[in-house]
Order: structure tokens, then sequence, then C-alpha cells
């Protein structure tokens, strides 16, 4: 069994530009406001009665929503000798050159795609974008 490729291994590395800012932008305005939202809930009364694990809860709830936004940083594609590398939101597979049948951008598409045998496909999250 082969470990995976060393970074140096890597001919080249692709990973969007602008997309990481805006994401971390997003998940901060998200914590921000859900963590304000719940120090001002007991505030005023509203008619409705908030206990100290409300606050807690919609602080921890704005925290997760924002980890989940900061899943659209991670996207990247390496290409090398061992074949290509894509890591997208949740996943990671190394496509050795072999089974790869073709690279393409299909009109209409978001995404770029790892074209495999037998009609399937990787989608490749990473497009660096233009320029």
């Amino acid at each position: 069994m082969t470990s995976p490729p060393s970074r140096e291994v890597w001919d080249v590395e692709l990973h969007p530009h602008r997309t990481p800012v805006f994401v971390y932008a997003a998940a901060f305005l998200i914590a921000a406001t859900h963590i304000v939202v719940g120090l001002l809930l007991k505030i005023r009364s509203s008619g409705v009665i908030f206990q100290t694990s409300d606050q807690v809860a919609m602080a921890i709830l704005g925290l997760v929503i924002a980890g989940v936004v900061l899943l659209f940083a991670r996207p990247r594609l390496r290409v090398g000798p061992a074949g290509l590398s894509v890591r997208n939101l949740l996943g990671y597979r190394l496509v050795p050159w072999a089974e790869v049948v073709g690279v393409s951008f299909p009109a209409g598409s978001r995404w770029a795609r790892i074209d495999l045998p037998d009609d399937e496909y990787i989608p490749v999250m990473a497009n660096p974008g233009r320029r």
C-alpha cells in the first residue's frame, strides 16, 4: 500500500482565489450576528421568556453554521505524476492517470469535472476562476 504523495510531488495546485475571502467574511458575519442576537435576547421583554441556555444555543448555532460555510474554502485540485488529486467540500480522492478519461467543463455547469470510465465523473470545485 502506498502512502499519499507529499507536497513536493505535485506539479500544479489549483484552488479558488476569491472564494475563500467571501467564505471567511460570510462565516465571520454569521457567527458574529448569532452571538450578538444571542446576547440581546434578554434585553427587552417581547412576551417570550428567554433563558441563558437560549442565548448560548443561539451562539453555538451561529458557530456551527459558520463552520459549515467554511467548508467552501477547502476545494483544491492537484496535478502530478500520481494523477489528479481532488479535494471538495467533504471528500478527497486521488484519481490515477489510468482512470482519467478527460477533464471537461460542460456548458451550463458550475464546475469542471474529471471524466471517468463508464460515464462517471468527479466534480472539481477548485476552478481558479477567470482573471
